[in-house]
This record gives C-alpha cells, structure tokens and sequence, in this order.
C-alpha cells in the first residue's frame, strides 16, 4: 500500500469499523447490578445517599426529618488501551492481523465495565460505602421509628465462595457506575510528523476513559459467604424482604436476581429450576429470581 493521507484514512475507516463492530459482540451483564451516572467533575460528591426519610402523618405542624449527612465521593480514574500498527505492514498490504485485533478491542472495551463493577461487588466484604461500613456488613447504622440508630445486617458471613441476592428493579441499584468519559471513540496518530511514526515508524491507534465505580445503597444487596443452599437463599430472601430506610420506612424490595460465580451455577440452578429439592418436597423457590452466573466473579 502506499503512505498517503487517503490511504491513511481509508485505513482508520477500516479499524475504526472493526472497532464498532466489536463493541457490539458482547452484551454487557453490568446493568443488572449497577446504575450508569453521568459525571460532569472529576470527582462526584454523593452525600445525599442515605437521606430518603419515611412519610407520616400531618398532625399538626410539619416535622422536619433531619437525616444523616454522609461524606461519600466517587474520584475518576484514566483508562486506555493503545495499538501500534508498523510502517512495514501497511506497505506491504500485511494488515489482515489487525482487522480481528481491532475487533477484539471493540469487544474489551465493551466489557471494561464488567471487568471494574463485578469485582467491586465481590469486594464489597472489605470496602467501605457511604456509612462507613463494608458493603456487606452487620452492623450499617439505620435510625428506627423513634429515631434511634439500631444496626442493621445485609450479609450472614461465612468463609466459602460469595454469591448474592439484588433487588435490580430499583433506579439506583447497588454498584455505582460512575462516567465521565465512554471507552468507545478510537483515536489516531497517523500523520507522518507525528513522533511516532517519524522515530519508530508505528501507527498509533488508542481508545481513552474516565470513570470508576463506587458503592449505592447497601440494603438493596444481600451478600454472602456461607454454602449456597436452600435454607441459605431463604434467609437471604426474608433479609432482604424485610430491608428498612431510617425512620422505619419500608422499602419494599423484592430479590429479584441471583448472582453467583461459575463455580456455583448448579448449586443455584438446584435452587431456582428444580421441581423438587433433595428430599423429594416440592421445591417453593423454583422461579423465585433470575440467575446471572458471571464470569467476572470467578
């Protein structure tokens, strides 16, 4: 091929395509478990997390529910992949590698989301959310009815594998997805002043983000370590059911999703296809949650 700026950009064209067509191959599983919030700054102040009060009656004059502040921000992180393409390749029409390498990239970026929001919801045993607690935890402060604070449990423990039980239904689900910048616009260096091409010779392609991600309202996740088993999934389910907001105000979720590693898809495809359980008794929770069985938990 000849160097010219047409060709050039012919070539872009053509990775450029390949790259699309890669974003799209691999459907995202992060959405069930988190919520995308546009971000403006470099780092995003969520302070109002926690400051839903509960409704009551008007007797009276109005009383003002004056709920906890929180101190919780959520900092962007830079992220970039990048691809040189050598002069010699492009002059001897040697390109046919790179059209799947793009392609690849495509699908990488597309699953750069899964590969930050999985982990952090695993993680979730060790870091802290906007109370100053671990995710899951057993002692998140909550105020009751009379505005004592009273702890509140979102996990049992236990030492083996997580799983976890979400209610995905909710606007602002567990997992913070917080972006400032989308990993899908390919970028070029190709000019021959550039000084990657003027001093190695190399083609420079490269895609670029900013975001990171952070914790939501833990009550809306049950986290645990213990054997994933029929008793288990119940207490887990009742947990979640009888979550409250401060003030005593009921939340009304529902556990909606089952999320488990690989290494414990048949343990929960037992719990929620089954017809019946190990003893021969109709099996109650068949159906009970959709099963999301995630790689990036492994």
């Amino acid at each position: 091929m000849i160097i010219n700026s047409g060709n050039l950009r012919s070539l872009y064209v053509s990775f450029s395509t390949a790259f699309q067509q890669g974003l799209g191959q691999a459907p995202p599983m992060w959405a069930t478990v988190a919520t995308r919030v546009p971000a403006t700054t470099k780092e995003q102040d969520y302070g109002w997390i926690g400051k839903i009060p509960n409704v009551r009656e008007w007797i009276g004059d109005r009383v003002v529910q004056n709920i906890m502040a929180h101190d919780y921000k959520i900092k962007e992180r830079p992220f970039e992949i990048t691809i040189g393409v050598d002069r010699d390749d492009i002059e001897t029409d040697n390109l046919g590698v790179y059209t799947p390498l793009f392609t690849e990239l495509g699908a990488t970026a597309a699953a750069w989301p899964d590969q930050l929001i999985w982990p952090h919801l695993k993680n979730g045993f060790s870091n802290t959310c906007y109370d100053g607690q671990f995710f899951f935890d057993t002692d998140h402060p909550v105020l009751d009815e009379n505005g004592v604070e009273q702890s509140v449990a979102n996990t049992d423990g236990g030492a083996g594998t997580p799983w976890f039980l979400i209610d995905d239904s909710r606007v602002l689900k567990p997992i913070i997805w917080q972006v400032r910048k989308d990993l899908n616009t390919l970028v070029r260096k190709d000019r021959e002043e550039d000084d990657n091409v003027f001093f190695k010779k190399q083609y420079v392609y490269g895609i670029d983000s900013r975001a990171n991600v952070g914790y939501g309202f833990w009550q809306f996740a049950w986290g645990s370590k213990q054997t994933l088993n029929k008793a288990n999934y119940a207490a887990a389910r009742e947990a979640l059911m009888a979550m409250k907001g401060d003030f005593g105000r009921p939340l009304g979720l529902m556990p909606r999703r089952l999320v488990a590693p690989p290494s414990l898809e048949g343990e929960a495809l037992e719990i929620l296809n089954a017809e019946r359980d190990a003893a021969g008794a109709t099996n109650v929770y068949r159906n009970t949650a959709q099963l999301s069985v995630v790689p990036w938990l492994a």
